[in-house]
């Protein structure tokens, strides 16, 4: 692949916590670890984040007689060994049993993570061969479905360096881990219960479980592309540590036969291949998984009479018939997966943006292939906010929260489109009313929370105007105009009952609790909804000007008061209001969780989503200017160690820096301001860094973004997982907006337009399309773009 000399390698103690996902949109994921090793294992359509099986790689050579054996992974992390103190665990009693810990593995390994592989290198004095290891999952812009397989791709090399030939065998090594062990405490003479079979079959390695085990049936297929390759389904079982006793003696002795049990009862089961290599000359090995699990548990959300849908089932499930189906399709195409994943990312990786923007960029788009995301048979996308350690975390495709994701509608539109038809078909009644939290399976809500301000609007702004832009497709935007206009007519009655243009009345939003009183931060989304209206409007030959007269109104109204000179802020009021809801109050007799005067990090958000989403300004430059540079002097930290945070402090706390969500810089601070307000997220950091770009302020947006990637080291945190509200938390996807704020680089498919509207002089960006995906460069001068897959129609570039 092209190296840029820009990727972190990470090295030593930075390795502790790296663990990059490996899977398909909505199928499930493993994680190959810093170290080389496999865990988070969740494969069954839910998280598994600590599941680490007995699985592993190892490499048995012989130079003149000499042999040594490795396991392939790099040390053990200090934080595996003991667990956390004070529990049986912490003592190393039951974290380390039943784990390969113990036996030799290489003296040193490094990672280095180039999205959507992973690259690592093993060194030990002992063994003769220069190894490493690439891993891969298919992520492919535009072909979602061949980036949803349920497969994964485990690729070493071995390259012999020295003057001396070298015998050697590779073995992958695993427990049946589709079966759920039995828990087990301590060690023991009565061998686990693994309700499931280990059996061959066209060459791969199967591992299933059993109809009627604590676990829903599925299948994992494990094959190696070495023609010479055995498969061992008879592993010896016994009690105590005998299993893996006797295991790594077959392979410190360089062991490899083809044997079965014909019960399919084994502890284990091996794949291997022996090979020899004269100096100079080196070998690929390819190990191939393939997955099935076509059913859960999973059903959420609200009945209603008129629906009755089974659990959720995955969308290979409706594609394939097996985990053999699955694993043929991904061996035939293989090659041409790898290499259009390649293409795809060394495009991407050819950006110039500045180094902690790419990276953050590059390593967020790991949320695609978390648990995170979930995809029916029928192909539409759903998704938690986040991942919790075995559960999704926060259900329903959270519409204030997906608001911020700016990857999937420009690498996967169509993916995309189909959570708008959840929202404003299954999540909208015919009133207007949004839940913004869908039910799953997808199916029709029963309206009976909250609608979201930020979430209803964003939908309009962001979700229907964005998705038009960038498909050009009318007929998309003439089905969905009807229910559009239900619902901002919704919002307008609901929240904006005087036609002021603001909203005042209660209102729910990302913060989990309802402002009271006009703010910016929703009314801007407001302004937003009403501009994109008014413009979809005259698309499909309807009257918008009501929606005209209302953005003009509201826009006076926040720039006039809802302004200090230095940012804007929120009304508070309650009494004075329409609506009377039960309200709450702190001790000192205000109401609770409201931010007033605060300086509110995303306190123009509306604005950065119509910025990006190609409506341009709705407020004055200038002012939102003034606000986000408030933000950055305000907000802004680079050590929070005199910080006090009663909330939720491991996101960033200590001698780290990081960007709160609000402060009062001149006082006024509520007694019980809104929750999270001390807080530092990620996505937000993104957001504000990417609109401080995207208005030409470059420093105070790349110390930002790099203060926020330095806290993802890999020692105190793993740097493909921002996590927030749970792991791959939505909101960091926030980070894919870099590309366009840097050179202000947007494609309008309405226009067949290319709009090249940065500051900056000379760059090179990655720009995906509805219909292809290449680079913009402006060198010299001259801006050209390049095509690399598929087409994109440019009449005329706009600079």
């Amino acid at each position: 692949m092209t190296k840029t000399g820009r990727e972190k390698i990470f090295r030593g103690a930075e390795l502790g916590q790296i663990a990059f996902p490996l899977g398909g949109i909505g199928a499930g994921m493993f994680c190959i670890e810093g170290t080389g090793a496999i865990g988070s294992l969740s494969l069954r359509n839910a998280p598994d984040l600590f599941r680490e099986p007995e699985t592993f790689s190892t490499l048995w050579t012989r130079v003149d007689g000499t042999t040594c054996t490795r396991v392939i992974e790099g040390p053990v992390p200090r934080h595996k060994i003991f667990g956390r103190q004070g529990t049986l665990s912490g003592l190393g009693v039951r974290n380390s049993f039943g784990k390969t810990y113990g036996l030799p593995r290489f003296a040193e390994s490094s990672f280095q993570g180039r999205f959507p592989f992973a690259k690592l290198a093993f060194s030990d004095p002992a063994i003769p061969l220069c190894v490493s290891l690439t891993a891969f999952s298919p992520f492919i812009p535009l072909q979602a479905d061949d980036s949803s397989l349920p497969a994964a791709t485990l690729r070493y090399r071995f390259e012999n360096t020295g003057t001396k030939r070298v015998e050697a065998v590779y073995a992958f090594n695993t427990e049946n881990f589709m079966a759920q062990p039995e828990e087990v405490w301590f060690p023991s003479p009565t061998p686990a219960r693994r309700e499931g079979c280990i059996t061959q079959e066209g060459g791969c390695l199967v591992l299933s479980a059993e109809a009627g085990c604590p676990s829903l049936p599925g299948t994992c297929r494990i094959g190696l592309d070495a023609p010479d390759s055995c498969i061992d389904t008879d592993w010896y079982t016994g009690s105590w540590f005998d299993t893996l006793s006797m295991r790594w003696q077959a392979i410190r002795q360089g062991n490899v036969r083809v044997a079965a049990r014909a019960d399919g009862k084994s502890a284990g089961g091996s794949i291997s291949a022996a090979f020899s290599l004269e100096p100079g000359e080196a070998r690929e090995i390819t190990v191939f998984f393939a997955w099935y699990v076509p059913d859960s548990s999973l059903r959420l959300g609200t009945e209603t009479e008129e629906y009755s849908i089974e659990t959720y089932r995955p969308w290979y499930a409706g594609r394939f018939s097996g985990a053999g189906a699955v694993m043929t399709y991904y061996k035939e195409q293989h090659a041409r997966l790898w290499e259009e994943s390649e293409l795809f990312s060394e495009t991407l990786y050819t950006s110039t943006l500045p180094a902690p923007m790419l990276e953050a960029l590059t390593a967020n788009l790991s949320v695609l292939k978390s648990p995170t995301l979930l995809r029916q048979t029928d192909g539409r996308l759903w998704a938690w906010e986040g991942c919790c350690d075995t559960i999704g975390s926060c259900h329903g495709s959270c519409t204030h929260v997906w608001n911020y994701a700016q990857a999937i509608p420009h690498l996967f539109p169509a993916l995309e489109r189909t959570l708008r038809q959840t929202e404003f078909f299954d999540n909208q009644n015919d009133e207007g009313h949004q839940e913004f939290r869908a039910s799953l399976p997808i199916r029709k809500a029963g309206n009976t929370f909250y609608a979201a301000a930020d979430g209803q609007l964003g939908g309009i702004m962001k979700k229907i105007y964005r998705e038009w832009r960038i498909s050009g497709d009318k007929a998309f935007l003439v089905a969905f105009w009807p229910r559009m206009k239900e619902s901002l007519d919704y919002c307008i009655r609901t929240w904006d009952k005087r036609r002021e243009g603001v909203l005042r009345e209660p209102h729910h939003n990302t913060y989990d609790i309802e402002f009271w009183g006009a703010d910016a931060m929703c009314s801007s989304f407001y302004l937003g909804a009403l501009k994109a209206m008014a413009r979809m409007a005259r698309a499909v030959e309807q009257d918008g000007a009501p929606y005209e007269t209302l953005y003009r109104k509201g826009r006076a109204y926040l720039e006039t008061e809802l302004f200090n000179g230095e940012y804007f802020f929120q009304r508070v009021e309650w009494e004075t209001l329409d609506s009377r809801p039960e309200f709450s109050f702190a001790p000192n007799g205000e109401p609770k969780y409201q931010y007033g005067e605060g300086c509110l990090s995303d306190g123009v958000l509306g604005a950065w989503m119509a910025q990006v989403c190609g409506l341009g300004d709705i407020l004055d430059p200038d002012k939102v200017k003034k606000h986000l540079l408030s933000v950055y002097r305000y907000n802004f930290k680079r050590d929070l160690r005199d910080h006090e945070n009663p909330q939720r402090p491991g996101y960033a706390l200590g001698d780290e820096g990081g960007l709160l969500l609000c402060t009062w810089p001149h006082g006024n601070r509520p007694m019980l301001p809104f929750v999270y307000s001390d807080e530092v997220w990620t996505g937000i950091e993104h957001q504000v860094a990417a609109h401080l770009l995207l208005l030409g302020c470059e420093k105070e947006a790349k110390e930002i973004a790099a203060v926020s990637r330095s806290r993802y080291d890999g020692i105190k945190r793993n740097p493909f997982d921002e996590y927030e509200c749970g792991h791959w938390y939505a909101r960091a996807l926030a980070s894919y907006a870099y590309l366009q704020a840097y050179a202000g680089v947007r494609y309008d498919a309405v226009e067949k337009t290319l709009y090249v509207e940065g500051k900056v002089r000379e760059f090179c960006v990655f720009l995906c399309t509805a219909t292809g995906y290449g680079i913009v460069v402006r060198q010299n001068g001259r801006t050209t773009l390049r095509v690399v897959r598929g087409r994109i129609d440019v009449q005329r570039i706009v600079e």
